[in-house]
């Protein structure tokens, strides 16, 4: 009896003991922060202003930074043991931390970024690779790798990184929460350590878009100005074709919320290759400089290939010095990028600084004002901790071919979460122009609420196969009418646009289009009844109202005629033609 009591208490030990084992190897799998943080610290803002003044505008909020902004009296250790050991503490904080500190938010900690915050992984051997909250067996990306967990893991209400070619995108992508890089240089990058001068950025990770905006109209410094929607939103068809996820994941998202908010007129589609290969022409004097043989590269890709020579380059200028001397260890995959030979005269540097400049070009040129670029972030889900699938080839074109667009126009992009797809994060990316910041943020705050409905109800439907490959069909005949209308070929449109009804009848474009060309080809009734069922189908369909309009007019319905372009004029009230065909008939009618 007293063996066999022996014999229990061993077992419980030896139980125990598991127990708390597990329970180590557990701790060490996921650390409390997550493995964000490198260090804690605080800076409090300033006292409260005395009433009747306004409060701090970030009052409430705390924030953390990547370990690239230098704080007085720390170290900036650049995600490498080496650097903080050559580096003395630093003798002043940045301004852009400095702001948001006065601003009234509190700092409270350094996080961890890839090695010399130079990959797009995360993953970081010195000091460990931070957990991904949204999928822990996944990499959370990179460079500002705990910045984005500390939002994720709400630790932080908001967070600081730099993005060069995709430090903030890829990491809000692949841990679910919002990820905002500025337009190039309209934030100072005085007191940070520098990777790529002509492509980084500071960036900001929040939760949502309010203190998304918030704290962005702070950093940026912008006055007040009234808000403005987009006039067209185009989806970059040949970007979607990138992505390794169901690309209807993501496209009919953007399709229903631009629908819901803005009406399906504005959105627009576009073919990023064919635009780049005739808008940004040294792209060609690159690939004969650079490329050999007669194989064809797409533009999309030639750009990887400079943003990523650029960043090489550049770094290499910057801290080539450093790394000679102190020979610090390096990942193997970072260590073989950086000391790789650049066989690169001043000639083909040149050329890859003038891609630089006519891109802005090409992108504020098709966006304007009042655009929006609609790309994925990212081409995969986020690869699983140790895989070998981000090094390899087609893993690098399909990321920096995505990338490089905002990295190296110096656009704005807003990288936005959309939920889950076979348990990863799935996001979408909002670009404007050079110097559209604000117009970005404003976007984004109209829509993100709709975002993350459709994103729900798309992830939730059972939209079959068959169903996706006649929406597709019926784009694809819609494009043929379009063209048969610009040839001035009425009828032959009329026959395409039916197609597309057949194909896919909830679709107020096809119904409109259609209604445009009765109208040219005098069928007034016909082009009346169109207009009708697109604007049943969306209310905010102001090419129906003109069209119903016009043709109401031509009928000799000449009160209803004027209620159509009245209406269209409050949905858009700068339509020019919508006041003057008001104005007209009422002068004459009434």
């Amino acid at each position: 009896m007293a063996s066999h009591a022996a014999n229990l208490w061993v077992l419980l030990g030896l139980g125990l003991a598991g127990i708390f084992l597990m329970t180590k190897r557990l701790k060490k799998t996921i650390k409390a922060d997550f493995g964000a943080f490198i260090q804690k610290l605080e800076l409090l803002p300033p006292p409260q202003p005395a009433p009747p003044k306004a409060p701090h505008p970030l009052t409430g909020l705390n924030f953390a930074v990547s370990d690239v902004f230098d704080i007085e009296g720390y170290v900036t250790g650049f995600g490498h043991p080496d650097w903080l050991r050559t580096h003395e503490p630093s003798t002043h904080t940045s301004p852009v931390v400095l702001a948001l500190v006065e601003g009234g938010a509190t700092c409270i900690g350094k996080t961890v970024v890839d090695e010399l915050a130079y990959s797009i992984h995360g993953e970081n051997k010195h000091y460990s690779t931070p957990t991904n909250p949204a999928a822990p067996a996944r990499i959370p990306g990179g460079s500002s790798s705990g910045a984005a967990v500390a939002v994720a893991a709400d630790f932080v209400d908001f967070s600081l990184g730099i993005d060069t070619l995709g430090g903030i995108r890829v990491p809000a992508a692949f841990c679910g929460v919002i990820g905002f890089r500025p337009s190039y240089g309209v934030i100072s990058n005085t007191g940070i350590i520098p990777v790529s001068s002509s492509l980084d950025t500071v960036g900001l990770f929040a939760k949502d878009p309010s203190t998304l905006r918030r704290v962005g109209l702070v950093l940026l410094q912008l006055p007040f100005s009234v808000q403005r929607n987009p006039k067209q939103i185009l989806l970059a068809d040949d970007c979607f074709e990138l992505l390794k996820i169901p690309k209807d994941r993501i496209s009919q998202v953007v399709t229903n919320s631009t629908e819901k908010h803005f009406g399906r007129q504005v959105l627009k589609h576009e073919n990023l290759e064919k635009y780049f290969s005739s808008k940004v022409p040294s792209l060609k004097e690159f690939y004969s400089q650079k490329i050999n043989g007669d194989s064809k590269i797409s533009s999309l890709t030639l750009l990887a290939n400079v943003a990523q020579i650029l960043q090489r380059y550049e770094f290499k200028c910057t801290h080539g010095e450093w790394i000679h001397s102190e020979k610090p260890v390096l990942d193997s995959a970072i260590s073989a990028q950086i000391n790789e030979t650049l066989d690169m005269t001043d000639k083909e540097i040149e050329i890859c600084k003038l891609v630089r400049t006519e891109m802005r070009l090409a992108v504020n040129n098709l966006l304007k004002d009042d655009g929006i670029l609609v790309i994925p972030t990212t081409a995969y889900p986020p690869p699983k901790l140790g895989s070998k699938e981000i090094f390899s080839d087609d893993y690098q074109n399909r990321s920096f071919s995505l990338l490089s667009i905002a990295s190296i126009s110096g656009c704005c992009q807003v990288t936005l979460p959309l939920g889950y797809h076979d348990k990863c994060p799935v996001s979408v990316s909002f670009i404007a122009r050079h110097g559209g910041d604000r117009f970005l943020l404003d976007t984004v705050q109209t829509v993100y609420s709709s975002l993350q409905e459709h994103a729900d109800t798309v992830a939730k439907s059972k939209l079959s196969p068959n169903a996706v490959k006649q929406e597709h069909s019926a784009e694809a005949v819609k494009e043929k009418g379009n063209q048969a209308y610009k040839d001035k070929q009425w009828q032959k449109a009329i026959g395409f646009y039916t197609e597309a009804i057949k194909l896919s009848d909830n679709n107020a474009t096809y119904y409109s289009n259609r209604a445009a060309a009765y109208l040219e080809l005098g069928s007034f009734l016909q082009a009346e009844t169109d207009c009708t069922k697109a604007i049943s189908l969306d209310k905010k369909n102001v090419k129906a109202y003109l069209r119903r309009g016009t043709a109401r007019e031509m009928l000799g319905y000449y009160k209803e005629a004027i209620e159509d372009f009245s209406y269209a004029l409050v949905l858009e009230p700068t339509n020019k033609r919508a006041a003057l065909s008001a104005d007209r008939l009422r002068k004459v009618f009434q």
